[in-house]
């Protein structure tokens, strides 16, 4: 039987910073802004207005000045099973590399923690978009020392079957597209994911563990070359109104590059954003994301697995990796509507459904939902960035907070 996951939040945000600094106008120039949302609000006017007694709107006027980016800063702490206590420091920037009415935001997001567990967590993600859309470059780089338990393989695994493992992680992912008509680009990219010093207790029920029958080694290396098509309208990734992404990467691990062995995956990622009304600014957002392994076999730890996509936002539900498999086929909807004119507070419901193949007959058996409700308060205006706090339930009591500085997809 599941245990229930208990996950509560102690101290959600502390300050909240949004940075501003004077660049190079040729390099980063920023987008003028939409004149419909001079009247909303951030945490940086409620902060201005507290200690300030007044209203401070802070810069925001119609057209805004080029030469700055708007960053927000999160520090946070709070409690799950996953990690016991924990500090992070979350980070995210926003800006334009043209000032066109078609320029896409740029964004990086950096966040820096340690848990009650002695996990360490530096993942640091980019999308820069260069002048006038030219190019998109996507980066996907982390250090972890990730002491975490593992649950074998396949849709049909017990919480009896806990398997702490503990190791260490680098992932380095690169990817260069280059446009090729309106909003579609291809490119090509490399992706490694190396880890070491790998240890295992074993099952909790005293079984053998998947990790062992898959193939136990104390290192992995995977070392490939990426293909990617990606189709993007979204003007926004942080928190689009509206849009269609469509990003599709055929990775081939290569031992002449350093990996293991030779093997092939591939990965569709979609999503579609339906504004449902401009005024409202109310939200219908759909998300696929799907992977495939091709041919030969992937180290267990590089497996797919629910919460260690690029944002590690998969299962909302479950704990991160409760559930491991060759494939992997997930699904989910939300429904993000404002709660204040001005934009400040806003809330979501979303439910989500996810499966992963058996090992070895790689066949689906079941499919494991999961739903939930959060709010969102707005950090930054500018880029719209919101901090967002979920709680979602999964099957047989799996339940718990979910917390991100941005839209979860």
């Amino acid at each position: 039987m599941h245990k229930q996951l208990i996950s509560s939040l102690l101290t959600f945000f502390v300050c909240v910073t949004s940075a501003r600094a004077q660049v190079d106008t040729a390099i980063i120039p920023i987008k003028p802004i939409d004149a419909d949302n001079i009247g909303n609000r951030d945490l940086i006017d409620v902060f201005h207005h507290v200690f300030n007694n007044h209203e401070h709107p802070h810069a925001f006027t119609p057209v805004q000045k080029t030469g700055r980016y708007h960053a927000s800063v999160v520090p946070a702490a709070g409690y799950t099973l996953q990690t016991g206590f924990a500090g992070v420091i979350t980070g995210n920037m926003g800006f334009y590399t043209s000032d066109t009415a078609t320029a896409s935001l740029s964004t990086v997001l950096i966040n820096v923690g340690y848990t009650q567990y002695n996990q360490v967590l530096v993942p640091i993600q980019t999308n820069i978009w260069t002048r006038n859309n030219k190019y998109n470059l996507l980066g996907d780089w982390r250090y972890y020392k990730y002491p975490q338990s593992t649950y074998g393989l396949g849709s049909l695994t017990t919480t009896d079957e806990a398997n702490l493992v503990d190791y260490s992680y680098v992932r380095f992912y690169q990817t260069v597209l280059r446009s090729i008509g309106h909003n579609m680009f291809v490119g090509g990219g490399y992706m490694l994911d190396y880890h070491w010093n790998i240890t295992e207790q074993g099952n909790a029920d005293g079984t053998v563990s998947d990790f062992d029958k898959y193939g136990f080694t104390h290192t992995s290396v995977s070392s490939g070359l990426s293909l990617n098509f990606l189709y993007d309208d979204r003007k926004n990734s942080i928190n689009p109104e509206k849009g269609l992404y469509v990003n599709t990467s055929l990775r081939n691990n290569f031992t002449f590059l350093g990996s293991d062995n030779n093997w092939e995956s591939l990965l569709i990622d979609i999503r579609k954003y339906i504004q449902l009304s401009r005024s409202s600014g109310n939200v219908l957002a759909l998300w696929s994301y799907s992977s495939f392994g091709i041919s030969g076999s992937a180290p267990y730890l590089d497996l797919p697995s629910n919460g260690w996509d690029t944002y590690n936002n998969t299962g909302r539900g479950y704990i991160q990796g409760r559930f491991r498999g060759r494939d992997m086929v997930y699904l989910e909807g939300e429904y993000r509507f404002t709660i204040t004119r001005n934009h400040l507070l806003g809330g979501v419901i979303f439910a989500n459904a996810e499966s992963f193949s058996e090992w070895p007959s790689h066949a689906f058996q079941q499919v494991l939902p999961g739903y939930g409700a959060g709010i969102r308060v707005q950090v930054n205006k500018h880029s719209r960035t919101n901090i967002a706090l979920d709680y979602g339930w999964g099957i047989h009591g799996s339940g718990g907070v979910f917390v991100n500085l941005g839209e979860v997809f």
